[in-house]
């Protein structure tokens, strides 16, 4: 081996035909030393990077190939009160690193300041922890097979930025298959498993278009929780922003060296895309694994502390923790910015992703005067080549001041929606005075997003997440039941919105669970059919549950893994659930481009509303605060055929009681066709035949359901700005 100087870019080690580059940002340390490991996890060599450019130390060593495994030690001051945390004692991961290979343990020996001291973090410790981190490996990015384009669902004329057609799928690589027998078992909770074809062939067959994955970038478990004997399961905990997670590795791959992590990756990223369905990754570019002042140090804290996280300005030994998670990172830096659109653009250029799902992503907008809209992060995304045509999701907050940010973010940006779901699951609940605010979220929000020029697709619609009840656990526990978690139950939210309607938990009585799947059935439609991009949890449409569990982001066990064993019950809301999805891509009104609005021309696109009486609703209907009934209808063309109208009418039914609905008479429209009722409970596979009824014609709803039907116009409704059916109906038919 010889060392040179190198190169001070790009960033991270960089194979090339002589050997391997190294470059690695600190502006405030003295020295940095490259360290070599042989494949016992011995040190072999220590080398100190000479050159320093713009604050980048780099080298070159000859003669190293692929596989090859380092990580560095930097030294410097170490005075926490003025910032700094340097100790050259401690092993560091690289922040570039493309692939980790070992575990972290938990040991004091990670930790800068001596366990136990009076002085707690202005002590120092001198104990080395090389033998229990994991090392970097430098991977070969030059020979990789090429990925799957993806098979494009939609109509051509899409913008490839829209996500109005979208259906979005959340789920957890390794929950999603650690149970599901038809996958091999040497696959199962890994990404090859994902890519099966057992996994596809659910994923297609359902009608979904993306997968969204909980965090899959490198992460760590927390000591307090290996001290429980648990694990974070979720991965919200990241250290590595370029590298797959190694649990989600194949064995035979996690213990190898090279490019085989990445190729796994890819490998996954090709099957989804092959069969039509896009990969939006959930990232946490908010903070680090390596927590407050008291926490470890695996890499950051010890390369530039003062550079990479936001520090108290007037007490530097402290950390902003706007992310409720001990530190947040400084987007506000120049190289940290780098480093977080650095690897953005790795993920879509290299490993094939086609978004991302940002975590707490009112922290990233963050200046130092609060979140600004204009923050530097969003700026360089917008006019960022790469990144700027890519799927663009804000989780809209954080726990700093100010930090609630719901429709505040950039044009091009969608925002998970948390108003829809604690609307809907009101609505639902039956709580009194929801009319209007239900409404409004079932338009797709404008109120939140149209004044600034956004689109329906700006809105995440979603009732329920993995951070919470499951769909079934919603309708079956009136509190969260999170003892498992080893924290007396006080995580989690305390106000879900949730009902057990007369038992908490599971239950084997008829009328009670037959409620329960119709409020599932009722919740999904309410889900499919609003405007915006609706967002599916994963095991909700075969009726997973946690057992009251809201905050399952410790349990890697089946409490959180999908059941795969199917019974009658599963088969049909996951067949409900799929019907639903059909029903959403044949009706492109469902979908609109642009916000519709009640109008008394009926040419134009239209979403109005009307009584449960058949009448157009007046602001007395709105304000009747015990009133749970509801009925929309909603217009527009046929894309691919022009002139073609259609019309689907919705009946909600919120109240506990039977209520009797008349049909809205509308010009142009002879009869209804029924399309759906969440009333009916189906055998798995049996069709079922409803009659059509003319407009004008009265039926019951059950309680608590929904009825849609369908609609084609015979004739092209009136343009002449005459008074319309929407404001004076037609006189009422009877049903036949």
């Amino acid at each position: 081996m010889r060392l040179s100087h190198g190169k001070p870019y790009p960033l991270g080690a960089t194979l090339d035909s002589e050997g391997v580059n190294f470059a690695l940002f600190s502006a405030h340390a003295s020295a940095v030393y490259l360290c070599l490991f042989d494949e016992e996890d011995r040190e072999v060599a220590r080398l100190r990077l000479e050159r320093q450019s713009q604050q980048i130390w780099h080298g070159h060593v000859s003669g190293l190939r692929a596989g090859c495994r380092y990580g560095y030690r930097v030294d410097g001051p170490y005075q926490p009160l003025i910032g700094h945390r340097f100790n050259v004692n401690k092993l560091l991961l690289d922040p570039y690193a493309r692939r980790l290979s070992g575990a972290i343990e938990d040991h004091q020996s990670h930790y800068g300041y001596q366990f136990g001291h009076e002085q707690e973090d202005l002590s120092f410790c001198e104990l080395d922890n090389a033998e229990r981190m994991p090392k970097c490996v430098v991977v070969d990015l030059e020979n990789l097979r090429p990925i799957a384009p993806l098979v494009n669902p939609f109509d051509q004329s899409d913008s490839p930025l829209s996500l109005r057609r979208s259906v979005i799928y959340e789920l957890h690589v390794k929950g999603f298959s650690q149970q599901n027998p038809e996958v091999a078992s040497e696959r199962r909770g890994r990404f090859a498993g994902l890519g099966d074809p057992a996994s596809l062939q659910h994923l297609k067959s359902l009608g979904v278009t993306a997968v969204e994955l909980l965090p899959v970038q490198q992460f760590v478990t927390e000591a307090f929780l290996q001290q429980k004997g648990l694990t974070n399961y979720w991965g919200y905990n990241t250290i590595g922003y370029f590298a797959p997670h190694q649990a989600y590795l194949s064995e035979s791959i996690s213990e190898s060296e090279g490019d085989g992590a990445i190729e796994e990756f890819r490998d996954m990223v090709s099957a989804l895309h092959g069969a039509g369905i896009e990969v939006i990754l959930d990232v946490v570019y908010n903070h680090s694994a390596e927590g407050n002042r008291l926490g470890p140090t695996y890499s950051f804290k010890g390369i530039d502390n003062l550079s990479y996280y936001r520090l108290h300005p007037s007490e530097p030994r402290y950390y902003i923790n706007d992310t409720g998670c001990g530190n947040t990172l400084n987007l506000s830096h120049p190289r940290v910015l780098q480093l977080v659109m650095d690897s953005l653009r790795y993920w879509v250029e290299v490993m094939g992703v086609d978004g991302f799902r940002f975590d707490l992503a009112s922290t990233l907008g963050r200046e130092d005067h609060g979140f600004d809209v204009g923050a530097g992060f969003f700026d360089a995304i917008s006019q960022d080549p790469v990144l700027s045509r890519v799927r663009l999701i804000a989780e809209p907050w954080d726990i700093g001041p100010g930090g609630y940010q719901l429709g505040q973010f950039p044009i091009g940006w969608s925002e998970w929606n948390d108003r829809y779901r604690d609307t809907v699951r009101r609505f639902w609940r039956g709580d009194a005075g929801m009319l209007p605010e239900f409404a409004t979220r079932f338009h797709g929000s404008s109120d939140l997003f149209e004044h600034a020029g956004r689109k329906p697709a700006a809105s995440i619609n979603f009732i329920t997440s993995h951070d919470g009840f499951t769909l079934m656990d919603l309708v079956s526990y009136r509190h969260k039941h999170n003892q498992a978690n080893g924290e007396q139950n006080r995580d989690g939210h305390n106000e879900n919105y949730s009902d057990n309607y007369g038992h908490e938990g599971q239950s084997d009585e008829l009328a009670l669970t037959a409620l329960r799947a119709r409020q599932c059935r009722n919740m999904l439609t309410t889900l499919f059919m609003s405007q915006g991009v609706p967002m599916l949890l994963a095991g909700d449409e075969v009726g997973h549950s946690q057992l009251g569990n809201n905050n399952a982001y410790c349990q890697d066990n089946p409490a959180s893994w999908l059941d795969w064993r199917k019974d009658i019950d599963s088969d049909e809301l996951l067949s409900f659930t799929a019907n639903l999805i059909k029903l959403r891509r044949r009706f492109p009104m469902l979908c609109h481009r642009d916000y519709i609005h009640e109008s008394a021309n009926l040419a134009s696109p239209g979403l109005d509303w009307f009584c449960r009486q058949g009448e157009p609703m007046t602001k007395a209907h709105w304000g009747e605060a015990q009133t749970r009934t509801l009925s929309l209808v909603i217009s527009g063309e046929l894309e691919a055929q022009a002139g073609c109208r259609q019309a689907l009418l919705l009946m909600f039914n919120a109240d506990n009681r039977p209520q009797q609905f008349t049909l809205p008479s509308l010009e142009g429209i002879v009869q209804w066709q029924c399309l759906l009722r969440t009333q009916d409970s189906p055998q798995y596979g049996e069709s079922v035949t409803y009659q059509a009824l003319l407009q004008g014609a009265s039926l019951v709803l059950q309680d608590r359901s929904l009825m849609i039907y369908y609609a084609q116009f015979t004739s092209a409704p009136s343009e002449t700005g005459e008074p319309s059916a929407r404001e004076k109906p037609s006189a009422k038919g009877e049903s036949r």
